[in-house]
C-alpha cells in the first residue's frame, strides 16, 4: 500500500523528532511492504519567517490532499511579541478547524520500565495506569467569541465558552466506543456545579450513555479530577472532557508518567485522515542539540498507522520496539536516572529501528 503523509515539522525540536518518526515509518514500511511518501509544509514560526503567516493556505491545502498529517511542534520565544492572530500557536487552532479534527486522543500510560521516574508515591506508581483522554478539540472557550470591552472596572478582556449538543454527542460517542475496546469505563469531566455549558455537557453525555449499557459512566468535577489523577490514576480508564479541561488534565497526566517526552496524541475527524503529534512543546532551549526524546513522536506515528491506515500489526511492531528499548534500559536524558548513560535523539531512534 502507498500512503501520502504531510509533514509539519514546525519549530524548535520539531524537525528533529519528526525526522526520527519518518525514519521509523520508512523502516516499518520496508518490513511490511508499504510505501510512505512524505511532503513537507510550513507551519508555526517557520511559516511566519517564510511567509508572514503561521498557517499558509498551501499548508492547509496540502494537508487536505494527504492521507494523514504528522506534526512536530510550534512556537518559541522569538515570536512571543507578535499579535495573537499571528502567533505560531494560532496555526494549531487553524489546522484543527480546517481539517475538522474534533477528537483528540491522548494516551497516558506508565511504562513499567519507567515507574521510578513517576513523581507519585511508590505504592501508587506500583499499581501502574493506562488512561485514554478523549478531548473535544474544535469547540469551547478556545473557539468562542473573545475581545475587549468596557466593564465595571474599566477595560476588561473576555473569552466565551460555547458548546452545542451535537458537539458533545459526537465526542461522547468516541469516548464510549473507545471504552468498549478497553476496560469499559468512562469518566466525564465537567464543572456542572458552576458552568451552564457543563450542565449541558453532563446532560448530553448521559443521553449518549443510554446507548452504551455495557459501559460504566460517572461524572467527575474537574477540580476533583485533577486531584484524583495524582491520588489514584489507576481508577481511570477513558476520560472525556471539553477542550480547555482536556488541555489541562492531559498535561497533568503526562507528568505523572515520568516525562512529557513519552506521550503521543491523535487528532481525528469523521474520515480516516488525522493529525498526529507529540503532546510536548517545541523546547527551543534544547533545539539543535540532538538530545530531544523522539519516542512521543514515534508513538504518534504508530497511532497514525492504527487509526488512519488500519495497520494494527504495523502499529504494534513500533510500540513493541519502544517497549523493548525501554525494558533494556535505553534512555534519553529526560527519562534517565541521575548519572545513568543517555542516548541522543538519533541513537534512540536507531535502537528502536533495530528492534523492529
Amino acid at each position: 500500500m502507498k500512503y501520502n503523509i504531510a509533514l509539519l515539522r514546525g519549530d524548535g525540536i520539531g524537525p528533529e523528532i519528526v525526522d526520527s518518526a519518518v525514519r521509523v515509518l520508512k523502516a516499518a514500511g520496508e518490513k511490511f511492504g508499504h510505501e510512505f511518501c512524505f511532503t513537507p509544509y510550513l507551519i508555526g514560526g517557520a511559516a511566519i519567517d517564510e511567509t508572514g503567516f503561521p498557517l499558509p493556505q498551501e499548508t492547509v491545502d496540502g494537508c487536505l490532499a494527504s492521507d494523514s498529517v504528522l506534526l512536530g511542534a510550534v512556537g518559541g520565544p522569538r515570536w512571543d511579541n507578535l499579535p495573537g492572530d499571528r502567533r505560531p500557536e494560532k496555526a494549531l487552532l487553524g489546522i484543527r478547524s480546517a481539517l475538522g479534527l474534533f477528537t483528540n486522543l491522548r494516551p497516558a500510560r506508565l511504562y513499567p520500565a519507567l515507574k521510578d521516574a513517576c513523581p507519585l508515591r511508590e505504592e501508587v506508581a506500583a499499581q501502574g495506569f493506562d488512561i485514554m483522554i478523549v478531548r473535544e478539540l474544535t469547540g469551547g472557550i478556545y473557539f468562542g467569541d473573545r475581545g475587549y470591552r468596557q466593564g465595571k472596572f474599566g477595560l476588561e478582556a473576555y473569552d466565551t465558552e460555547c458548546y452545542s449538543p451535537m458537539e458533545i454527542e459526537r465526542i461522547a460517542r468516541v469516548a464510549f466506543e473507545t471504552a468498549r475496546k478497553r476496560r469499559g469505563k468512562v469518566a466525564s469531566i465537567d464543572k456542572a456545579n458552576v458552568l451552564e455549558t457543563s450542565r449541558l455537557w453532563r446532560k448530553t453525555v448521559h443521553q449518549v450513555a443510554e446507548g452504551y449499557p455495557d459501559v460504566e459512566i460517572r461524572d467527575v468535577l474537574v477540580d476533583n479530577a485533577a486531584m484524583q489523577l495524582v491520588k489514584d490514576p489507576s481508577q481511570f480508564d477513558v476520560i472525556v472532557t471539553s477542550n480547555m479541561f482536556g488541555d489541562i488534565l492531559s498535561d497533568e497526566a503526562s507528568q505523572i508518567t515520568g516525562s512529557i517526552g513519552m506521550l503521543p496524541s491523535a487528532s481525528l475527524n469523521e474520515t480516516t485522515r488525522g493529525m498526529y503529534e507529540p503532546i510536548h512543546g517545541s523546547a527551543p532551549d534544547i533545539a539543535g542539540k540532538g538530545i530531544a526524546n523522539p519516542i512521543a513522536t514515534i508513538l504518534s506515528a504508530a497511532m497514525m498507522l492504527r487509526y488512519s491506515f488500519s495497520l494494527a500489526e504495523e502499529a504494534d511492531s513500533i510500540e513493541n520496539a519502544v517497549d523493548r528499548a525501554l525494558n533494556e534500559g535505553l534512555r534519553t536524558g529526560d527519562i534517565a536516572p541521575k548519572g545513568a548513560p543517555t542516548l541522543s535523539t538519533a541513537e534512540m531512534t536507531d535502537e528502536i529501528i533495530r528492534r523492529l
